[in-house]
């Protein structure tokens, strides 16, 4: 058997990682048994200014990439299709608001050291797309937590601290440096950067910076 590490750089804010991520997860069942995976989430802030009342994400994407109204929503009605049609929960999608994650992103680090980061993850995914929750919520992330099968005092008592944020500064830096960005991207084995859900440029997220 083949094993095979993957870091997959994303955030919880965008749309084409969870899409991303699930048809990876596709991908895997189709090769049960040849390859053994080792995935990393490591992290990547799309709006690493925003304030924290975040801003509606139409017009916060009408801003970003310079497109009218009807085009943005078009294209978020094509992404919400896509990942119905996937089995991702996006019904909150329209509602959302463009926010920072940085604390989701310590939080993750935290559930990482247990083993539960990639179920977090998800969690999380359904929390922002499925029901327009702000992801940095202490609460949210408790939640989230929670359902996951860790314990959300602790969840929030990082989310309301300092706690892991050299950790995700230092891993955000060290894959920008990587020549990662926008998200997702999936970096194989230390060596192959492969950018995007369907490799091309409408399905990554970039940063607002």
């Amino acid at each position: 058997m083949q094993n095979l590490r993957i870091d997959l750089v994303s955030d919880i804010a965008c749309p084409w990682c969870a899409i991303g991520y699930r048809r990876l997860e596709q991908a895997l069942e189709t090769l049960d048994g040849e390859i053994e995976i080792e995935l990393a989430w490591q992290p990547f802030e799309l709006n690493p200014d925003m304030p924290p009342e975040g801003e509606p994400i139409l017009d916060h994407l009408c801003q970003k990439y310079g497109q009218d109204a009807d085009s943005v929503e078009r294209t978020q009605d094509e992404m919400i299709k896509l990942a119905s049609d996937l089995g991702l929960n996006f019904d909150g999608a329209r509602a959302r608001r463009a926010h920072n994650t940085f604390d989701a992103h310590r939080v993750l680090a935290w559930a990482a050291e247990q083993g539960r980061e990639t179920a977090l993850q998800q969690a999380l995914f359904d929390a922002y797309f499925g029901e327009a929750k702000r992801p940095s919520d202490p609460v949210v992330l408790r939640e989230a937590a929670q359902q996951v099968g860790l314990d959300g005092e602790a969840a929030e008592a990082v989310a309301r601290s300092d706690r892991y944020a050299e950790a995700v500064r230092a891993a955000e830096q060290r894959f920008i440096e990587a020549g990662v960005s926008a998200v997702p991207g999936f970096v194989i084995d230390g060596r192959y950067l492969i950018s995007g859900a369907r490799l091309s440029s409408t399905s990554r997220c970039h940063s607002s910076r």
